[in-house]
């Protein structure tokens, strides 16, 4: 059934177009007066969504300051060490989740340089989240592809481990996206593939952080084969592992990819692209119907890396969003800003800075100079920030939310 508006009427046809012969239902002048304007509120609400963008107060950052931005810390933030690697080693893409009373970290690591044929999958167990046990492996490279951490499902009496697999010979041609589950936190299931609405196998990589609405839906991203396309997702399985579709994103500004995701008061998904235009701001787009529809990607004026970052809401309902806001290459600060309404981001953090990073042990392809692909999970009304230090060691932020200036 589709609708329109003409000389002042509303028409209910039960064809797509109002070009079309189709019965009418003949509705009194009081209604056709309420559901007009009905009709003028949504397109209203749809023109300000798409002129909506993320943005950030004036002098949040301190852009001469390049030791802290001219940021304080957040009171009561701890840092906790994971993993450190050995010799050459590389570890990127850290991520937690919660299970079962205990906590659950993953990331990737190799010999020394970034996403080789030997880069696997690593993951370690901790009851405390902060003295954390033996790494143990979980997903090892195959004769052909190489393995990396597409982030954590947790439902239930269960979670799943994502895992993206790239072809080792072509990186660039794309990869696809696995999951691995548990029960009982020590055994681990055979990989299957994440699969689409058609039960076909999701020819892409999943982003790290999935959010779970208070709808049931799951909302992410994905890049897609072949090469890097990147495309919002949504599933309304409650596995959170199949029955992915694929959300309506319009060609917009810059280069998006690696987003992530966070609800506003208005019940706007606002979602954070880094730009690989090198822009260094990030990209944003807005979705008002959960995921399924999004504006086309915009640049913002909050300052950007060019990396991964990630993005979320407090218990208290404020948006928040963890990365390297230097407006250059440098990753060498770490910030967490804040929102209240979603859109205008006028409280920041800073969680790490230049003089708290050590020096790199050694050279390797890739290995960034800096606190790199910060990811962030909130937990018993903490902030959790899991990221790698130049790519060599994975450490936590433990940052309680009562030191974050409540509302």
């Amino acid at each position: 059934m589709s609708s329109f508006v003409q000389n002042g009427s509303v028409t209910f046809c039960w064809h797509s177009r109002p070009d079309v012969n189709c019965p009418v239902m003949k509705l009194s002048p009081a209604i056709r007066r309420v559901l007009l304007s009905m009709s003028l509120l949504i397109v209203a609400s749809c023109a300000d969504r798409e002129n909506k963008v993320p943005s950030v107060q004036d002098g949040l950052f301190e852009q001469e300051d390049t030791l802290s931005l001219g940021l304080k810390r957040p009171p009561g933030m701890e840092k906790i060490t994971v993993y450190e690697s050995d010799g050459p080693g590389y570890v990127n893409n850290v991520v937690l989740s919660r299970f079962a009373d205990k906590w659950y970290c993953m990331w990737q690591e190799s010999e020394r340089d970034e996403d080789t044929p030997d880069t696997h999958v690593m993951y370690s167990v901790s009851t405390d989240g902060a003295v954390w046990g033996e790494p143990a492996l979980l997903a090892p490279p195959t004769d052909s592809t190489f393995a990396t951490p597409g982030g954590w499902v947790q439902r239930g009496d269960s979670l799943s481990a994502i895992i993206n697999y790239f072809s080792s010979a072509n990186r660039s041609a794309g990869g696809k996206a696995r999951y691995k589950t548990t029960h009982d936190g020590m055994t681990w299931n055979e990989a299957h593939p994440v699969l689409m609405e058609d039960g076909s196998p999701m020819q892409a990589v999943l982003e790290q952080d999935p959010l779970l609405l208070p709808s049931g839906r799951t909302v992410g991203a994905a890049h897609f084969r072949p090469g890097t396309t990147l495309c919002p997702v949504y599933t309304d399985d409650p596995s959170g592992l199949r029955g992915w579709r694929r959300g309506n994103l319009p060609e917009g500004e810059g280069e998006p990819m690696e987003p992530s995701q966070y609800v506003t008061p208005g019940r706007d998904l606002v979602m954070l692209f880094r730009d690989q235009a090198s822009s260094f701001t990030k990209l944003a787009s807005v979705s008002g119907d959960g995921g399924e529809t999004w504006t086309a990607p915009r640049r913002t004026i909050i300052p950007d890396s060019r990396s991964k970052q990630c993005a979320g809401n407090l218990p208290d309902g404020r948006a928040f969003w963890v990365g390297n806001p230097t407006g250059s290459k440098s990753r060498r600060i770490l910030a967490l800003a804040l929102s209240d309404d979603g859109y205008l981001f006028n409280k920041a953090y800073l969680l790490a800075g230049e003089n708290d990073l050590p020096e790199r042990r050694t050279k390797g392809r890739y290995k960034t100079l800096g606190f790199n692909y910060p990811k962030a999970v909130v937990v018993n009304d903490t902030v959790w920030v899991s990221l790698s230090i130049n790519k060599e060691d994975a450490v936590i932020y433990r940052i309680p939310v009562k030191g974050l200036d409540q509302r």
